[in-house]
């Protein structure tokens, strides 16, 4: 069933990583499986049984020439330095090569306990696993780069962590797995040839452009190349209000997709500070930190990055931070260009990002909902059906004033109002996973074993720009009691 495997990374030497098998579950069964996806990697599935795939997707009966691996890093979390983590509930399969060419990592998250597990059950609760994969899967279909879900499998086993839950294992899909606590494991150590074949895997997996340059030019050239894919994804995050959470040097991927899902979840009600993950009491990571955090984890990976950048360490320095301090111009470019994107402009002109910083204030002022306002905007491009966009806000004054100017500069661009709706209905989702949402489909699963509302909500969200058909709604935002202001991570 698997497709050919390689084995880049657990052919590292062995410092780098630890060989290790998944620890066998007492009864897996596959509770969902993205087809398309594995088609995309070049799954067999002529013969496709759910019992085997359950076997193969838990870790239970892995093929022997199969050689699972658990990656070693460090990471900053919540700003202290943990100079050891690592892989502890998860390994590495291999890497397959999908129908572009491209090479993906499979790896099974939740499949027991490992070198680095620091003392945990290297276990995932269901509960996690459900929600990273309707999360991740969601980005994919918003055009956010991210790590996918392949398959979700119950272990027929009870794990503890606030209480009792049941267990799973989710396999996801990565360009890599490479992260800038990666480079910080080895940075910290000393070990600059290990850091030197990291980056040699990042051009490779990566940037294989930066191939033609030499050894000592690379590492400062990946830096550059990072920080510009960090600032177009964050950028992405800020268009769709997601957030993240967790956004540790440990879960920033050199690679520019959106990993970890942690209790990460998209905003209702538009609010700059807002937080929900359980562990940042702080509001270190709220949606309009995002982009500094991003930064800050930026210059984590230039200081792991020094020791390849020549023996002038005063210049090395300097080159790096002449990066860095790009990171604010190059998200505020992308940044803008997704505002102008979802306000259904075409052309740049002058005044675009204080019109878009407008329409966020007065949907903070109206209290009104980040998704649905964008979404809204489609019938707000004449007056006729204004008030079903004019409803989402508890004071109006400020939107209706904001709209006579937003129609003023959609008027500059000589366009018809109906390909102006057009525009603006194919960029702004109408669907996202909305926590409550996310919550009910888990609550369903983990304590009834019903899965019938995570299949609704995952239907629905893989089309996130089409009203979604049926009684249930997935539109509209949280109704009083609903709200989950909550998150937990899975470990």
């Amino acid at each position: 069933m698997l497709p050919p495997l390689s084995h880049r990374y657990a052919d590292l030497p062995e410092h780098m990583r630890a060989e290790v098998r998944p620890t066998p579950v007492a009864k897996p069964r596959l509770v969902v499986f993205n087809q398309p996806l594995a088609e995309e990697l070049g799954f067999d599935l002529a013969h496709f049984d759910e019992t085997r795939a359950a076997e193969l997707f838990s870790g239970n009966v892995l093929p022997e020439e199969l050689k699972p691996t658990a990656a070693a890093y460090a990471g900053h979390q919540f700003g202290n330095f943990v100079p050891q983590l690592g892989d502890g509930r998860a390994v590495l399969l291999g890497e397959a090569r999908n129908c572009a060419g491209q090479l993906r990592d499979l790896q099974l998250k939740g499949s027991g306990r490992t070198p680095f597990s620091r003392g945990g059950d290297g276990r995932a609760p269901l509960g996690p696993v459900l929600r990273e994969y309707l999360v991740s899967e969601a980005m994919h279909a918003l055009g956010v780069p991210t790590t996918r879900a392949l398959a979700a499998v119950t272990t027929g086993e009870r794990i503890y962590r606030r209480m009792p839950e049941p267990g799973a294992v989710l396999t996801r899909v990565a360009s890599s797995h490479l992260r800038v606590g990666t480079f910080q494991y080895f940075a910290a150590r000393g070990d600059e040839a290990a850091l030197r074949l990291l980056v040699d895997e990042a051009v490779a997996r990566h940037y294989p452009g930066l191939a033609e340059l030499t050894s000592d030019a690379q590492p400062l050239a990946l830096l550059e190349v990072v920080v510009e894919r960090q600032a177009a994804l964050i950028a992405k995050w800020m268009s769709v209000g997601f957030i993240h959470g967790v956004m540790n040097t440990d879960n920033c991927a050199i690679g520019g997709e959106t990993i970890d899902y942690g209790p990460c979840a998209f905003m209702d009600r538009y609010d700059p500070q807002t937080v929900f993950s359980s562990i940042d009491e702080r509001g270190r990571y709220a949606y309009a930190n995002q982009p500094s955090m991003a930064q800050w984890n930026l210059t984590r990976f230039a200081e792991a990055l020094l020791p390849l950048m020549g023996y002038d360490s005063k210049k090395a320095i300097a080159d790096a931070t002449k990066v860095l301090e790009t990171f604010d111009e190059r998200y505020q470019h992308h940044w803008l260009n997704e505002m102008r994107r979802k306000l259904g402009l075409m052309e740049a002109r002058d005044g675009d990002a204080q019109l878009a910083a407008a329409l966020l204030d007065v949907m903070y002022q109206g209290r009104a909902d980040f998704t649905l306002t964008f979404r809204h905007l489609a019938d707000a491009v004449t007056t006729d059906q204004q008030h079903v966009l004019l409803a989402l806000f508890e004071e109006t004054h400020g939107i209706e004033t904001w709209l006579t100017r937003w129609r003023e500069r959609l008027a500059a661009e000589q366009v018809t109002p109906a390909q102006i709706v057009t525009r603006l209905r194919a960029v702004n989702p109408v669907v996202i996973p909305r926590n409550h949402r996310v919550e009910q489909a888990i609550e369903a699963a983990a304590e009834r074993d019903d899965f019938s509302p995570f299949e609704a909500l995952l239907a629905a969200i893989m089309n996130p720009f089409d009203e979604p058909a049926g009684e249930l709604s997935y539109t509209r935002p949280p109704q009083e009691g609903e709200q989950v202001l909550r998150t937990f991570c899975g470990t």
